[in-house]
């Protein structure tokens, strides 16, 4: 197809060519609902694992995100809120639901907004990575991989689905936030549905493109009829799975062409899977830089829906730079903020600044994502200063920069650094553990009816490790 042009101006805002790079990220954008962001600065959605375990928000969940409002984002997107408590990713998640902690969520939403910001919650169902000790994972078809099973949806089940993403959407709406996202990316459930690799179902969910697309589209379509045209709704999408017989990339721009028929206002670009095999996202992609810009491009010749790119942003020009070119409308950066809550600020201030990141020689398997995850939970607590001890300094209020303070001369990390990744992986898996019990308690439903070998890929990823890149590492 020849390329389509781009969305007008009035649409995305105008980027001229003798903007800097400040200034180019720091112009606002409109989404087609009508909704505007203050800059084109989002942290993606990472699993925070912030949750009290029942579903609900906490009071250090409510200080990271106003953190990163104040810091200069223009939009926070709290991953993995569940649609439904029987199908969580992790015991951490939140749940929107009828009898949620309505005055918890309304102070997320209200702090969160600070300045202009937008929170929105990314709303998910894990389906075959369910954590299986405290759900029966189920899938589009059944599966048997290792120590990942599922068993295979109804076509019944698979109706209501649409009408679950809606009830969430209508609550998050209620609650405050401004917009919500439909996780269709990292092989979770309607990414499940929308790879050939694991959804070959023979009935009206399976088969073609369209098919294995029909219960996104129909998510999308009940989720708008409940919030109304005003209200923001994206939708996360993988540009690739990273494995054979997985979604690839011909198929994810037919998705998104589909995606184009819609009323969708963002379409969130990433890849990658929890699934055994997955290729990490910098096993192919450009070392050093952003993951998915190239697929970006090749996405603006079928949708005029304003894009993001998530994965790989490291510094203000490479942001700047995918942006200038009309790569994409908006940039995600989630690791680079959980390394400076304040590098909005920084980036869209003539002198910038960019992060300095740690680096592990041969961590423990899920020991990067543990030290990531207990650093954010550092940032909530207003304490990060403590889980860097020895490779850290601070440069100013709200901003953390990693130096090679904690290096040896040959430049890998000291042997304290390697401890205190080790110890972060234990703290992680053991608050998994205590959560696990209280959603138990709370959701005695779900338990699953016997044990089950947990395959904790969501540990490992970008780790080196088999199960793929998820936004942690973006």
């Amino acid at each position: 197809d020849r390329p389509r042009p781009h969305a007008p101006c009035f649409l995305v805002g105008c980027m001229s060519p003798g903007d800097d790079d400040a200034a180019v990220l720091g112009k606002p954008l409109t989404l087609p609902c009508g909704a505007i962001v203050r800059n084109r600065l989002a942290k993606p959605a990472m699993s925070d694992s912030l949750g009290d375990g029942t579903g609900n928000v906490t009071h250090s969940q409510v200080r990271l995100y106003e953190r990163w409002a104040q810091g200069g984002l223009a939009l926070s997107i709290v991953g993995e809120v569940q649609v439904d408590p029987a199908y969580p990713e992790k015991p951490g998640n939140l749940v929107l639901r009828a009898d949620s902690d309505w005055d918890a969520l309304r102070e997320l939403t209200r702090r969160a907004s600070a300045h202009g910001a937008h929170i929105w919650p990314q709303l998910g169902h894990a389906g075959a990575l369910s954590d299986p000790k405290i759900s029966t994972p189920k899938g589009p078809f059944a599966l048997e991989v290792g120590s990942l099973r599922c068993v295979e949806l109804t076509a019944a089940e698979i109706k209501d689905l649409p009408a679950a993403f809606a009830r969430s959407a209508s609550l998050a709406q209620e609650a405050g936030f401004g917009g919500v996202q439909i996780h269709a990316a990292h092989g979770f459930l309607l990414s499940q549905f929308l790879s050939p690799l694991f959804n070959k179902r023979t009935d009206a969910y399976g088969g073609s493109v369209v098919g294995r697309s029909r219960v996104l589209l129909d998510v999308i379509a009940r989720t708008r009829e409940a919030v109304g045209p005003a209200f923001a709704v994206g939708v996360k999408l993988n540009s690739t799975d990273g494995l054979e017989g997985g979604l690839d990339e011909r198929d994810a721009l037919e998705v998104i062409r589909l995606l184009d028929k819609t009323s969708v206002d963002l379409i969130d670009i990433s890849g990658g899977t929890y699934f055994p095999g997955a290729k990490s996202a910098s096993d192919s992609s450009t070392v050093g830089g952003p993951y998915y810009v190239d697929f970006a491009r090749r996405a603006r010749a079928v949708t005029t829906k304003p894009l993001m790119v998530t994965g790989g942003f490291k510094a203000r020009a490479q942001a700047a730079h995918a942006l200038r070119t009309g790569a994409t409308d908006m940039v995600g950066i989630a690791r680079a903020l959980v390394l400076r809550p304040g590098l909005p600020g920084s980036w869209l201030a003539p002198a910038g600044g960019d992060p300095v990141f740690p680096r592990f020689d041969h961590p423990p398997s899920g020991g990067i994502t543990a030290w990531y995850s207990m650093r954010i939970t550092e940032l909530a607590e207003d304490r990060e200063a403590s889980v860097l001890t020895g490779v850290s300094a601070l440069r100013g209020p709200g901003d953390l920069d990693l130096l090679d303070s904690g290096s040896n001369p040959n430049g890998s990390p000291s042997s304290a650094a390697l401890i205190d990744v080790r110890e972060a992986l234990q703290v992680y898996e053991a608050r998994d553990e205590e959560r696990r019990a209280a959603w138990r308690s709370t959701f005695p439903a779900t338990a699953p009816p016997h044990g089950h070998m947990v395959m904790d890929c969501m540990r490992r990823m970008d780790d080196g490790g088999a199960c793929g890149a998820h936004v942690e590492s973006e």
